[in-house]
């Protein structure tokens, strides 16, 4: 079976709670969602699973794992509303998929402002269904090494969830006012921001049993962690921190976004195959149009039975 790994829902139970809460910093009008960040127009392709499933099988997949649209993480919210969010997104995810259980998973989504209540609200998903969290690659401007989110890893870690880091609240920059550069560069270089931290940090050392899962191919990081690794050797700001980031394949994996078939190769050469997973980024404009046949040109039969089968059944549970 063909799993899509990455895969963004906007439930109705979500939608019903932002419009009973204007003036929130999360506001919809008609089909438009405005977030403090970021704003889309939505439709059936983002909550109806029976259209999730028919977009799936016209780009040549069969499963999906969703995780909500990162315009609803509601890290801008006040701590009581973002937790009714976080119940909302995980209520209305539930029961997309459960009108599809063999076809259908879903991440949770949790309240990163308040990481004991991130950490509870983890553990009751999972009771309730969930086969992973996402979280954004910082709470808006916050990065998610810092010690004041450790109730969260290690919830993260206990239960074995993988933990999906997806770029929002990315730091303004000058050269991203144009071409739509907040997302072409921005998305990307947010993830390697975030990943690098978390290593630096040594949160992936102190909690070897995490599964982190990097969106858009690891955004930089497979192109760059040489130099990472180099500045560890001759900066004493990295004294501290992890020699080789490349030691934590395995523990990071990545998803197949990249819009390049060399580029894929590349990606799979250098995180290694089974560090690879199938992701569309289904139903935002930015998805490849076609996912399964960019990487079967890519990378070969094989090889892309293993990225878009084998390494998304293992790493979320699915049978068969």
């Amino acid at each position: 079976m063909k799993i899509d790994t990455h895969n963004h829902a906007l439930p109705d139970a979500a939608i019903d709670l932002i419009r009973a809460n204007p003036g929130s910093g999360l506001e919809i009008n008609g089909d438009v969602l405005t977030s403090s960040y970021f704003k889309i127009r939505f439709d059936a392709k983002f909550s109806d699973p029976a259209v999730k499933l028919a977009e799936l099988e016209r780009v040549g997949l069969e499963a999906a794992v969703l995780s909500a649209v990162p315009m609803i993480f509601g890290y801008e919210l006040d701590e009581t509303l973002a937790d009714q969010l976080s119940t909302a997104v995980n209520a209305g995810l539930a029961q997309m998929c459960a009108t599809a259980p063999d076809r259908l998973r879903w991440m949770a989504s949790v309240p990163m402002q308040s990481p004991d209540r991130a950490a509870a609200i983890l553990q009751q998903s999972l009771a309730e269904g969930c086969v992973g969290v996402e979280i954004a690659t910082s709470l808006m401007g916050r990065y998610f090494d810092d010690p004041f989110f450790e109730p969260f890893w290690s919830r993260a870690e206990e239960l074995k969830l993988p933990v999906m880091i997806h770029p929002a609240y990315g730091q303004p920059h000058p050269g991203f006012d144009r071409f739509y550069l907040r997302n072409v560069i921005g998305n990307l270089l947010e993830t390697t921001v975030a990943i690098e931290r978390l290593i630096g940090a040594g949160v992936l050392r102190d909690h070897p049993g995490l599964k982190i899962l990097l969106v858009h191919a690891g955004g930089y990081f497979p192109f760059q962690a040489g130099r990472f690794r180099h500045a560890a050797t001759v900066r004493s700001e990295l004294a501290e921190s992890p020699a080789d980031p490349w030691a934590y394949r395995g523990q990071v994996v990545v998803d197949t976004i990249t819009h390049d078939g060399p580029a894929l190769r590349y990606v799979v050469e250098r995180m290694g195959l089974a560090n690879v997973v199938m992701g569309t980024d289904i139903p935002f404009d930015m998805a490849p149009a076609e996912p399964m046949r960019e990487v079967l040109d890519a990378l070969g039969e094989e090889d892309a039975r293993q990225v878009a089968e084998l390494n998304p059944a293992g790493l979320f549970g699915f049978d068969g």
